[in-house]
């Protein structure tokens, strides 16, 4: 029998993956224990050392298994079995950070967008009061003098000083934060920049000078903050996948109750309730269809764009679309228990894992605030003692702390990730591991399985001529006693032409070979050629053999289709020069004929669940990075030893559990898509780590020799954070 052997499981087969894939991630959330997290808003986090603060306090609290930053969708997730998010939420506040137990009922962008309206506002009036202070500037420039000068001067202070307090609070109120609790942020220098031009103004003034940088003070903090909401526009069109997930989330549903349809939030549903679905609408909470017909838009789980018919015993997911016709659905699961919350919960997981790249870029930034104030202040103390001109010092040391700020070297990753991440989602990837993408880059050799990989793994009998019309109940009667698919194909068949099974005695499958009994005092048997005594011989078709107990056995056919994708996805790895295998355990005629037919020259046939991991492993030993493509429970060992795993959304539990990634369409063209875009994704990191590095040789030296100005360093803080995320948004 082929390779698809999977005698173990009660998991039901059908032509369309969507019809298996509804229960996808609550599944798989489930074996990784969502439920056990808490997740936090962190509505004031914003950069790298924000990352690194609220993790590490976190994971050094007791009984805090590990804590992950998404800084997309500032939350973090944190593993702590028993315990609650009012014991937490002091230990994220006690280092200056707000936090909040996240409702996921009422999960949104609204918070990140209220924070791009309040960057807004703040940059209109530092931009008003900007124009206001250069025209009196115009006057003290064209050769105002004493009482003049002076009384331009302090006009444009009254205007300034209130603006800087205004408009500077984000930077503010975060750098105190920091420092009340011990802590050096990347807004500390920024502040204590604005603090310097502004005190050094003030001065000026007092003392009747001829120069005051007020103007250059609310400039500083205009640019400072166009920087940043350009950098927030930036991360939000590079928006995660889990984020993407998270606006499906339906916020009300329709309760039918006696009195009619009663409106209620979703995270009030409990299980057993009956809700109605209007056409068009989204579907709010997991369940199966009581009444109504329609037809179901399930790409969310799939990526396939062709609906599903729907009726009464389909199971429905949150977030599928209703699309024809009225609905009452019974509820199974709602709010954190849906397989919508569970899978945003896997991809945001996935989206804050930690991987080589990241934990470089986060050593680099922890070691950055220190730095940049050491520098800050060898500066001041160099040209004081060179020039003994404190406003020339100052000057130098507040354009030393704005340059040197890590904002592009802690975005270098995150950005790149979230970016490639959410590409890969919306064709029909799903990344359960974090580090997958990563590794997923350094792949070498690609090796597939057969049936329900590169062909669809729905077997469809060639003709029912070979078996005698008395010997199909026989047949019948064993085909729907197993679970392999060539045995279900056979099934239906059979009832497909009205046969009633026969009654047999003693039925029992034996895995890897087949499903005996006894009918009439004589052993039947259905199942592989040599377990009956007979030879496949040079056909190219998958084939079942039927034994009555007399005669020789009798070979059916079978045929089987490409999966989508397959001639394409297998000509594309190949052509990147890439290595690639299939092996399987279905017969060598037919092994090698979808070999020939897809232009892979390595193949093995007849391999067994055992042999397929020690093959992955050889690869390994051999030097190379494995990336194994399979669906079945045959396939789980391999699955685990290869260097990178995918698996169809219609595989197996036990395989899809096993995978880093999961294809949640019927296309297999995405995998190789996912294989290029990894090093892409590689080398889009590479290239920030350049940018950061290259900036900082480049801009620091020019900041300490005093040729950059606190204006000039912050143009160039913020152009190098945005082009930081820029060349990550390439990858779109």
């Amino acid at each position: 029998m082929s390779d698809a052997t999977l005698h173990d499981h009660d998991a039901r087969l059908s032509a369309c993956p969507a019809c298996d894939a509804a229960p996808l991630a609550s599944r798989i959330a489930g074996t990784r224990g969502v439920q056990e997290d808490i997740v936090l808003s962190l509505p004031t986090i914003h950069c790298a050392t924000c990352i690194t603060d609220v993790e590490r306090v976190l994971q050094r609290h007791p009984g805090v298994r590990d804590a992950r930053v998404n800084l997309t969708l500032r939350r973090v997730t944190v593993d702590a079995p028993g315990m609650t998010a009012e014991e937490l939420i002091p230990v994220v506040e006690s280092i200056g950070y707000e936090a909040h137990e996240l409702d996921p009922a009422a999960l949104s962008a609204s918070a990140a967008d209220r924070q791009g309206r309040d960057i807004l506002m703040r940059i209109g009036v530092s931009g008003f009061a900007m124009m206001n202070i250069m025209i009196l500037s115009v006057a003290v420039w064209s050769g105002a003098e004493d009482a003049t000068r002076d009384m331009f001067h302090w006009i444009s202070g009254a205007i300034a000083l209130p603006t800087v307090a205004f408009a500077g609070q984000p930077f503010f109120s975060s750098a105190w934060r920091a420092l009340r609790h011990g802590r050096l942020g990347m807004d500390v220098p920024i502040s204590l920049a604005l603090i310097l031009a502004s005190a050094i103004s003030v001065y000026e003034t007092l003392h009747s000078g001829h120069h005051a940088y007020f103007d250059a003070a609310v400039m500083l903090c205009f640019f400072l903050l166009i920087g940043r909401y350009l950098d927030y526009r930036t991360r939000a069109v590079a928006r995660s996948a889990a984020e993407e997930l998270t606006a499906l989330e339906v916020p009300r549903a329709f309760r039918v109750t006696p009195a009619g349809d009663e409106p209620v939030p979703v995270a009030e549903l409990v299980p057993g309730d009956l809700i109605r679905i209007r056409p068009g609408a989204r579907v709010p909470a997991d369940g199966e269809i009581a009444e109504g017909s329609s037809e179901i838009d399930r790409s969310l789980l799939t990526g396939e764009s062709i609906p599903v018919a729907a009726g009464p015993g389909l199971a429905l997911s949150a977030g599928e679309v209703n699309l024809t016709g009225p609905l009452v659905m019974r509820v199974t699961a709602a709010g954190r228990d849906s397989s919508l919350a569970r899978l945003t919960a896997l991809v945001a997981a996935a989206e804050s894992a930690r991987g080589h790249y990241t934990g470089l870029a986060d050593r680099a930034s922890r070691l950055y605030s220190p730095l940049v104030h050491l520098l800050a202040f060898c500066s001041f103390l160099g040209w004081y003692l060179g020039t003994h001109d404190l406003r020339l010092a100052v000057n130098v040391a507040a354009a030393v702390l704005i340059i040197t700020c890590p904002c592009a070297l802690g975005l270098a990753v995150p950005a790149v990730v979230t970016a490639a991440s959410g590409r890969l989602f919306r064709r029909g990837m799903l990344i359960k591991d974090g580090t997958a993408l990563e590794r997923l880059a350094e792949v070498d050799a690609a090796v597939f399985d057969k049936t329900g990989t590169l062909t669809m793994g729905v077997p469809q009998l060639v003709s029912l001529d070979p078996i005698p019309t008395d010997a199909r109940p026989v047949a019948l009667a064993l085909a729907q006693g197993s679970g392999h698919p060539l045995s279900q194909a056979l099934a239906q068949a059979l009832r497909e032409t009205g046969t009633e099974p026969a009654a047999l005695q003693d039925l029992r499958e034996v895995p890897g070979h087949g499903i005996s009994g006894v009918w009439q005092g004589r052993e039947v048997r259905l199942g592989r050629a040599d377990w009956l005594g007979a030879r496949h011989g040079e056909a190219t078709l998958s084939a079942s053999w039927l034994s009555l107990g007399q005669g020789a056995p009798i070979r059916l056919e079978f045929s089987d289709r490409l999966r989508p994708g397959a001639e394409a996805c297998v000509a594309r790895i190949l052509a990147s020069g890439r290595r690639v295998m299939l092996l399987s355990g279905d017969a060598a005629p037919v092994v090698q004929d979808l070999a020939r037919r897809l232009g892979i020259e390595e193949w093995r046939a007849g391999v067994t669940p055992v042999e397929k991991a020690e093959a992955l492993r050889r690869l390994r030993q051999e030097g190379l990075h494995p990336l194994m493509v399979g669906d079945g429970l045959n396939d789980t060992a391999a699955l685990t030893e290869a260097h990178v795993s995918i698996s169809p959304a219609s595989a197996l539990d036990a395989a899809r559990t096993a995978s880093d990634m999961v294809l949640m369409g019927s296309d297999l063209a995405p995998v190789a898509e996912a294989l290029e875009l990894a090093r892409s994704a590689r080398a889009r990191i590479k290239e920030n780590f350049a940018i950061s590095l290259v900036y900082n040789i480049v801009a620091v030296p020019i900041a300490i020799a005093g040729f950059a100005t606190p204006l000039m360093a912050a143009l160039a803080m913020s152009l190098s954070s945005i082009s930081v995320t820029l060349n990550a948004l390439r990858l779109r």
